[in-house]
């Protein structure tokens, strides 16, 4: 919708529509105006700097952010000492809060400099009560502060904060609204974000996600499907479909779809040519979504499956509703099945209560399962949470805890992404990488001259870097993994122009 909306032809006399996205285009068309007007006066642009802290799901909110920001005439910029500048927060552990409060110092110097300046912060941080005060007492140069509920009111919020002289704070307990048709503009012309749902049900004793993003609420799938169209005819080839436990999409809809049903009506879509998702939960994975991407020929080869702990006795206690034995149980029916998928997880070392049994528990699952790569976190005390609440682990145990998890996890998974060396394999070409070390692997790899470094990745999800042409990046090549490099390969382009096809993906 928002391609075809000409904010000049809203009618600013009429008052601000009660329906969304309407009242929104209302509101985005008064900004804009707003947004000229401190043009004039500055006589220069106005510039507007979104960061991002946190997950895929962050990411995606950003660019809705930056969208309606680019819109309304804004001049996007990666400085932060633009003339708006909005932290999309994260609160899953309490460093997120930290990194944020210290950058925010930070911005309050350039404030002093430039009291044009508006600052903003939205996200999961924003929707604690103990953040909150915090900003109101420490903070005060803030201006607009807002949650994950009303993220979709971005434009009446930010045409408020410049004519309301006065700290704006607009934070929902929870909603069930979900406004489509929002601008967006993405980081990367050939793949995408796409969020099926919002919120989580599932309470993990550590985890205060389902108290700051709200109870499940699945997107109508007709909305998903159009927006991949519309995604797909604009040139991207890969999407990833994100919610906090997708296995659980559709359970407050009407018509009762799966995940995996929506898999294969998103897998007909012409053009598209991989799909991802995440996060899959194991209590809710399912025998039906096993074979959807069995007989996929569009979804990855690649399943994030969050463990947590090996331990039966941890496991009870973060409230996750499996055991170490149906875990793994599960996931030895997902590689019987898929024999080529690899499989990553998350792991919290430190749990209250945890011990050095418990902590052999999760290396005995890390060995038997055989992870192609884990993030692995010491555990996070999150205020609000029953965790919190409970006997915490000494840190020296929990360090020790945690190295022995670490290297556990990097010896298996390097054997795991070793076995594809030699291999040739599809890569979407991500970008170009100029790091400190390309030159070297240019070198190594006898690029030929004008060639630079290219990043893909795997359908697996593993990196390979190889020698390319710029114009190559948002392509599908076909790489020969030539050395592999503990968690990435080096490699090289097999035929890039044998079976060219439009847009320039490879058979």
């Amino acid at each position: 919708m928002y391609e075809r909306v000409d904010l000049d032809a809203i009618d600013l006399g009429m008052g601000p529509p009660s329906l969304e996205p309407q009242r929104q285009y209302y509101f985005m068309a008064k900004l804009r105006k707003t947004v000229d007007q401190e043009k004039k006066r500055l006589g220069r642009p106005l510039t507007a700097c979104v960061v991002t802290f946190g997950c895929q799901m962050n990411a995606r909110e950003s660019e809705k952010l930056s969208g309606i920001l680019q819109m309304t005439g804004f001049e996007l910029s990666e400085q932060e000492n633009s003339d708006f500048v909005i932290y999309n927060t994260c609160t899953v552990r309490d460093n997120a809060n930290q990194k944020v409060y210290g950058r925010l110092g930070v911005l309050n110097g350039y404030k002093k400099k430039n009291p044009n300046m508006k600052i903003a912060l939205c996200g999961c941080m924003t929707q604690e009560e103990t953040v909150i005060a915090k900003l109101k007492e420490s903070y005060p140069f803030v201006d607009l502060i807002f949650g994950t509920h009303n993220l979709y009111a971005f434009a009446e919020l930010v045409y408020r904060t410049y004519h309301e002289k006065h700290m704006l704070i607009e934070v929902w307990k929870e909603s069930d609204r979900i406004v489509e048709d929002l601008p967006v503009l993405r980081k990367y012309p050939f793949k995408s974000g796409i969020n099926i749902m919002f919120g989580c049900n599932n309470f993990c004793s550590y985890c205060i996600v389902p108290y700051v993003r709200g109870r499940e609420r699945s997107r109508e799938p007709k909305e998903i499907l159009r927006e991949i169209e519309r995604l797909v005819q604009d040139g991207v080839v890969e999407i990833m479909l994100l919610g906090q436990n997708v296995n659980s999409y559709g359970k407050n809809l009407e018509d009762g779809i799966t995940f995996a049903q929506l898999l294969r009506e998103v897998e007909k879509i012409e053009g598209l040519q991989r799909i991802r998702f995440m996060t899959s939960h194991p209590k809710d994975l399912s025998d039906e979504l096993i074979q959807v991407m069995k007989e996929s020929k569009k979804i990855c080869k690649h399943l994030h499956l969050p463990l947590q702990s090996g331990s039966d006795r941890i496991l009870k206690a973060m409230n996750r509703r499996y055991t170490k034995e149906s875990y793994i149980a599960l996931a030895e029916k997902i590689r019987r099945e898929i024999p080529e998928i690899a499989i990553t997880t998350d792991i919290i070392v430190g749990f209250p209560g945890e011990t050095a049994e418990d902590v052999e528990d999760t290396i005995d699952v890390i060995r038997r399962v055989q992870y192609d790569n884990a993030f692995t976190f010491v555990y996070s005390k999150r205020t609000g949470t029953p965790a919190a609440a409970m006997e915490q682990v000494p840190e020296e145990q929990v360090r020790e805890g945690f190295d022995k998890v670490l290297k556990c996890v990097q010896e298996t998974a390097r054997m795991r992404v070793q076995r594809y060396q030699g291999q040739i394999q599809e890569a979407l070409v991500e970008e170009v990488n100029d790091g400190s070390n390309s030159e070297e692997a240019l070198r190594e790899l006898n690029a030929t001259e004008g060639q630079v470094l290219l990043t893909g990745r795997l359908s697996n999800n593993t990196i390979v870097h190889f020698p390319g042409l710029p114009g190559q990046v948002g392509t599908i090549v076909r790489v020969r993994l030539e050395e592999c490099r503990g968690f990435y390969y080096l490699g090289r382009m097999e035929d890039p122009l044998e079976g060219t096809k439009e847009k320039g993906v490879l058979n």
